[in-house]
């Protein structure tokens, strides 16, 4: 079956209201940080405080989503994200209200608005296998699930933000929040209601009563979650990076778009994933991406202009989903079947959690040189980081994670 029939046959199974759905239902996360950062800057006139509360949110959302996670394998999605969107959409919705008041007040309600988001993308990937379970072509299926389920992971970050500068000039940035609260109403609503999430909840329950629930932490997981944990930091040091430069060069709104080519060129590459032969494993695929990281990211200690550091971030980009979907298969092959949720979410938290770190640290070592290089250096470091994990503990870990797997019975 050629790449694109596999993803014809995916949206016939799941049908074009599905994939819609779970698309638009993952914008409001990726809204929400640029957002609450855009909100509470322009309403305080305080940068710092901006960022602390968007800090605030990210972190809490990747604190809260293995959680989320965790109870979605236990009770199914549909009860779980129900509850998360309607809160998540009442959190942005108090945060706009509220923006002005307190210091200490509006960083909590940032921190609870980004508790209680869904992760939609993570637990989209987890319907897949459900979905075509009992298929002779199921594994095919599902590699071209997830390399489309990271491809629209890559453009819903890059239109996220884009939606958020385009309604905050529109509009204001408030408007740019409730837009994505009602989204989150909506969407993710309806995305807990689909049909795909009680068949979900039910494969899992019958895998759970044939070989236990199983447990979830293991060392081939902790690597993913490392590996993931270095694209994060890639994103934020990128991100850092382009925004020191175009500050720099009088136009630091540029930042965005240059950051949104990171996405652009990461969605092409993860849609192209799935001409990959399969005889390539998802272990060579991830170290094969991580070498390409390094030399795509090593242009950027040399970019010096807005043109050169976007041609350069979106050769970048075409690296990065296509590690990225490893990663996730990986993941979702290594846990018990009864927990794939979880394991979603945690390589979800930990790209959450590298991210934070990355604009920590890029931003700090930017200040310390007085150059994007510096920021940009953190790029490239982490990208040889992850490159020395796959390539010393990957390929064991998973082989022996995945053969003590095979003893369940199917």
């Amino acid at each position: 079956m050629s790449p694109l029939a596999s993803y014809k046959r995916l949206f016939d199974l799941a049908g074009p209201g599905y994939v819609l759905v779970a698309f638009l239902g993952r914008l409001p996360l990726a809204m929400s940080q640029l957002g609450t950062l855009l909100l509470v800057s322009t309403a305080t006139g305080s940068y710092g405080l901006g960022g602390l509360a968007a800090g605030a949110l990210a972190v809490a959302n990747a604190l809260g989503a293995p959680v989320a996670g965790g109870l979605a394998d236990r009770v199914g999605q549909r009860p779980v994200v129900l509850v998360q969107s309607l809160l998540g959409a009442a959190g942005l919705v108090a945060l706009v209200v509220q923006v002005g008041g307190s210091t200490t007040t509006t960083v909590l309600i940032a921190a609870l608005a980004g508790l209680a988001m869904p992760q939609v993308g993570p637990l989209a990937r987890v319907r897949w296998r459900p979905l075509t379970h009992g298929r002779a072509d199921q594994p095919r299926l599902v590699d071209a699930a997830f390399a489309y389920e990271g491809a629209a992971d890559e453009a819903s970050f890059a239109l996220g933000p884009a939606l958020v500068g385009l309604l905050a000039v529109a509009i204001d940035p408030g408007g740019a929040l409730l837009a994505g609260a009602a989204l989150l109403a909506v969407f993710g609503t309806a995305f807990a209601l689909d049909q795909s999430a009680v068949r979900t909840h039910a494969y899992a329950l019958t895998h759970a009563h044939l070989g236990g629930a199983g447990r979830l932490l293991s060392a081939a997981l902790v690597v993913l979650a490392l590996a993931q944990l270095c694209i994060g930091v890639l994103f934020g040091a990128t991100q850092t990076g382009a925004t020191v430069l175009a500050t720099a060069a009088g136009n630091p709104g540029a930042a965005g778009f240059v950051h949104a080519t990171l996405g652009v060129g990461s969605a092409v590459a993860g849609l192209a994933t799935a001409y990959l032969p399969a005889r390539i494993g998802y272990e060579r695929r991830a170290l094969g991406a991580a070498v390409a990281l390094v030399v795509l990211s090593a242009p950027l200690l040399l970019v010096g202009s807005l043109l050169t550091v976007t041609l350069a971030v979106l050769a970048l980009g075409c690296a990065v989903a296509p590690y990225m979907i490893a990663v996730f298969t990986l993941g979702e092959r290594v846990v018990p079947p009864a927990r794939v949720g979880a394991a979603m979410t945690v390589l979800a938290s930990a790209t959450g959690v590298g991210y934070a770190l990355g604009a920590s640290v890029a931003g700090r070592v930017a200040d310390a040189t007085g150059s994007h290089t510096g920021a940009f250096a953190v790029t490239v470091t982490t990208t040889v980081v992850a490159t020395v994990l796959l390539a010393l503990s990957q390929h064991r870990l998973v082989s022996e994670k995945r053969e003590e797997r095979e003893l369940v019975p199917a």
